[in-house]
């Protein structure tokens, strides 16, 4: 008999050979085939045959039965249940050599087998060195060693040059600053730097607290004192805690810090992290009692507890404005040219606005206190006294001609231009305030000790 057309565009009803070379079609009960005869007229396959077929390849590849099941065999309907068969007979195994039915759910913890990943994203030390070989001298370590310190150190981008050239860490302890550039390719003159003052702390055997601090902290530390547009600079750069002390202008010019505000701003913040300790949570971000603010406090305070302050004291409209002012405790009590003409000026308050601002500036006087108050007075009515501009850039220090000597050496040592510096012995004893009036630094200290 001539076969019917429609099933030849059928998927799953073309016909297969068999042992004796005739070819038979798939056959199903007959139950099935009164269900889905309209299926078949429309030329669509039923789901029953789909479970068939499913049915058989997965018997075949679970290798259980010796003997595969005809289709039309009642072991072959009732046995198997389809794709749930197959899953049944996978079995997740744990990831260490345990029997997994004998842990409990109660013995499930951090730390164990399975146990999930920390907040912790570093690199982890190879524990079978971590207790020997590393509590032993920089000078001896080795070059796996050494590496694995720059990587951590945040200057993996250089490990490929040094494990051709650092033997150990002596290497590294008596290299130069034109060794690190050549052999290493150290060209960024900041990461030089940190480098240096780090191989420095370890010759000295100078143990301090901003050495603790990393350059992902100083980019949060420029969010707290209002800075945030320079994060990305300060990362690129790998600004740490360490280096913080003995930042030069030149070297924020080259961080594209410009704002002659902003450099005050970061000298301020640095003179705090100092009367501190170098402790990464001395400044204050939220509010505490508004009734009793000394300002031993407010010297502490960050921008974002500036613009609280301005909120509580029905400024709120305008405190917006202080995002990436550089304006923090620091800087309010601690720069004498900053008043509240300059809060203002940065608050955009219309000069016509005159019970706004004398609003501003009964609030700002109670905040900073009567000593700091006096301060900027005399600082005011001095005849050399010139405002505190918001516009006003930063200019690289011109070079006379006995300076071009010193260009060949690419001296290390550039401390005559400290931002904030370490003490009063690099500055001589001090230090050209914006005003050019002499400001012993060492007296500035004493001053934020007695605040704090």
């Amino acid at each position: 008999s001539k076969a019917d057309p429609r099933y030849q565009t059928l998927p799953g009803k073309l016909s297969r050979a068999t042992p004796n070379g005739s070819h038979d079609g798939y056959r199903k009960p007959a139950s099935q085939n009164a269900l889905h005869i309209n299926s078949e007229t429309n030329g669509i396959q039923s789901l029953c045959d789909t479970e068939n077929n499913l049915d058989i390849t997965f018997n075949d590849l679970s290798g259980t039965d010796s003997v595969p099941h005809s289709p039309l065999s009642p072991d072959g309907k009732k046995s198997p249940k389809g794709i749930k068969k197959f899953w049944g007979k996978l079995r997740r195994t744990p990831s260490g050599h345990f029997n997994a039915d004998e842990l409990g759910l109660s013995e499930f913890k951090r730390g164990g087998m399975r146990a999930t990943a920390g907040p912790r994203l570093a690199r982890s030390k190879d524990p079978r060195t971590k207790n020997s070989d590393y509590n032993a001298p920089f000078a001896q370590w080795n070059n796996e060693q050494v590496c694995n310190w720059l990587e951590d150190f945040g200057l993996g981008q250089y490990v490929i040059f040094a494990r051709q050239w650092v033997n150990s860490g002596h290497t590294l302890l008596t290299a130069t600053p034109q060794l690190l550039e050549k052999e290493v390719g150290i060209k960024h003159p900041l990461h030089r730097k940190k480098l240096q003052l780090a191989i420095n702390s370890i010759n000295t055997k100078k143990d301090d607290k901003s050495g603790q601090l990393d350059y992902v902290w100083v980019t949060r530390w420029l969010d707290d004192i209002g800075l945030p547009q320079y994060k990305d600079q300060f990362h690129d750069a790998r600004v740490d805690g360490r280096m913080l002390q003995y930042l030069t202008v030149n070297d924020l010019l080259f961080l594209k810090v410009t704002s002659q505000l902003h450099h005050l701003s970061i000298k301020c913040a640095i003179h705090v992290l100092h009367a501190n300790k170098f402790n990464p949570n001395c400044l204050r971000r939220r509010p505490a009692d508004e009734n009793n603010i000394s300002p031993s406090e407010v010297v502490q305070w960050s921008n974002h507890r500036v613009m609280e302050w301005l909120r509580s004291v029905d400024l709120a409209e305008y405190a917006p404005n202080l995002r990436g002012s550089g304006v923090h405790g620091g800087l309010i009590i601690l720069e004498p040219r900053f008043n509240s003409d300059t809060l203002a000026m940065l608050l955009n308050i219309p000069p016509q606005k005159t019970l706004l601002r004398r609003h501003l500036a009964t609030n700002f006087s109670l905040l900073i206190g009567r000593e700091a108050q006096q301060e900027k007075r005399e600082i005011m009515d001095s005849t050399t006294y010139s405002p505190l501009s918001t516009t006003a850039k930063v200019r690289p220090k011109k070079l006379g001609l006995s300076n071009f000597g010193h260009l060949r050496k690419k001296k290390f040592d550039d401390s005559t231009d400290y931002v904030c510096p370490v003490d009063a012995s690099p500055l001589k004893g001090e230090v050209k305030a914006p005003n050019n009036s002499p400001v012993k630094e060492a007296d500035k200290m004493e001053q934020v000790g007695r605040l704090i």
